[in-house]
């Protein structure tokens, strides 16, 4: 406390009693009196100024109990206190109670934009004004399938690539956006959409959000693949068409001979191209859930005769023998139909891939309440580097063996969406020459109380 402060209202009321004794002549007694209200003036002053400051140091107190976020101690009474000193406290008070609901206000702002951020498909991070990531959700975690840390992280440390650094550094310094796509290889590739921008609003730093688009990428990649296979398989029967017609009408109708095998031939290849398009339309509504399959309980030993008596003429060409060990009993949950059209492209490639003289054979049991079908042959067999892809569209382990035999390259495409329809699945296993073994499995039929009776 400055001196100044003390020494004037300790001395003055001294002065003041010096003063009037001496003008009224009481010169020894004004001493006296001058002595008896210095000392008073200075106890009173030391009085006071110690209650000040316990009531200064207790509001001290106080308010660090509330910066701390404690609950304040027991208040004094009022009547002890300056008012000052109440009216100072009363405004603390205030204050702290404004910055309390404020605060509280940002934690829930942020507890609510942080749930926001972890809930979103997408990745993101955001960095300082240096390209450090200082913030990032649960999906970029995901995306980078990374354990160790990714905050205090530059971009080259957390992916190797060139292009998205740069990104993350001119939005760092000129405050310009860039997307960019990049592959991160590994057992599972995946194929990420980036979009780097500045954070903005005078704030330092850069923002980049991350898109999995591996599976649209893939789905692109099997629509350009689709539309050039269904223009190449449309393009031999076509081209065989129109070259002989063409040759006919240069006047080899005439011919006696060569007529007759050049309309059989343009009737066969008109075949072909009508069953690639009926397999397409086919495999086009199943895909888009437009067949509307009438589940029913279905005797697949029933099911497996009438496809077996389809193929049963192609395979007796060959001499191939088509055995059938489907029990009566076995019956399974699908549609009627549907089984029939699986079995018969079963069969049907069975018979085709099996060499003259060999033995497809059809058998069925019931397992863990479902019903197991296989279709077995001794035929050329696949090898295992094409059986993850054998059930995919225009598929063909040998193209020009396959286009030579004939079919669609739909067929088995087809079978797997039809069990897909129906509830089951289909599965290959084979070996080269030694024959392969298609299985379905379907579920298996409830017993009716009248039947189990």
């Amino acid at each position: 406390m400055p001196l100044r402060l003390f020494l004037v209202p300790l001395l003055a009321p001294a002065l003041a009693a010096l003063v009037l004794f001496l003008l009224l002549g009481w010169r020894m007694d004004a001493v006296f009196v001058s002595l008896a209200t210095l000392t008073g003036s200075a106890l009173t002053q030391l009085a006071a100024r110690d209650a000040l400051k316990r009531q200064l140091l207790t509001l001290a107190r106080q308010v660090r109990t509330r910066a701390e976020g404690n609950a304040p101690g027991t208040r004094e009474d009022e009547k002890d206190r300056l008012e000052e000193v109440a009216n100072l406290q009363g405004a603390i008070d205030s204050l702290h109670q404004q910055l309390s609901a404020r605060n509280a206000g940002l934690n829930q702002e942020a507890r609510t934009l942080t749930a926001v951020l972890d809930g979103m498909a997408e990745g993101l991070w955001v960095t300082d004004a240096e390209g450090t990531v200082v913030h990032h959700n649960d999906a970029l975690r995901d995306m980078l399938r990374t354990t160790g840390p990714i905050i205090g992280q530059r971009p080259l440390a957390l992916l190797r690539n060139d292009a998205l650094n740069e990104a993350v550094t001119r939005a760092c310094r000129e405050a310009a956006s860039t997307r960019l796509e990049l592959t991160l290889e590994g057992l599972f590739p995946r194929t990420l959409a980036i979009r780097v921008t500045p954070v903005g609003r005078d704030i330092p730093g850069s923002a980049a959000v991350f898109h999995d688009v591996t599976e649209l990428r893939h789905l692109e990649k099997v629509r350009k693949d689709f539309v050039a296979n269904v223009s190449h398989e449309l393009r031999t029967p076509i081209t065989a068409i129109r070259g002989y017609a063409e040759t006919l009408q240069g006047g080899a109708l005439q011919d006696t001979v060569m007529a007759p095998k050049m309309v059989d031939i343009i009737h066969r290849q008109s075949e072909r191209l009508s069953e690639l398009v009926e397999d397409l339309l086919e495999l086009s509504r199943l895909e888009s859930r437009e067949v509307k399959l009438q589940v029913t309980d279905v005797p697949l030993a029933v099911a497996a005769a009438r496809a077996a008596e389809v193929v049963r003429h192609k395979a007796g060409r060959k001499n191939i023998t088509v055995e059938l060990h489907v029990p009566t009993g076995l019956v399974g949950r699908g549609d009627e139909r549907g089984l029939e059209q699986v079995l018969l492209n079963l069969l049907d490639n069975a018979v085709k891939y099996t060499p003259e003289g060999g033995r497809v054979t059809v058998t069925g049991v019931q397992e863990d309440g479902r019903c197991v079908v296989h279709v077995k042959d001794t035929g050329v067999g696949i090898e295992p580097k094409h059986l993850a892809r054998i059930f995919e569209r225009f598929y063909r382990v040998d193209k020009g063996r396959s286009r030579d035999m004939g079919g669609t390259g739909l067929g088995l495409s087809i079978v797997k969406h039809l069990m897909s329809a129906m509830g089951g699945e289909v599965r290959v296993d084979s070996q080269p020459n030694e024959g392969s073994t298609f299985t379905i499995f379907l579920p298996a039929a409830v017993p009716s109380e009248a039947a189990a009776g």
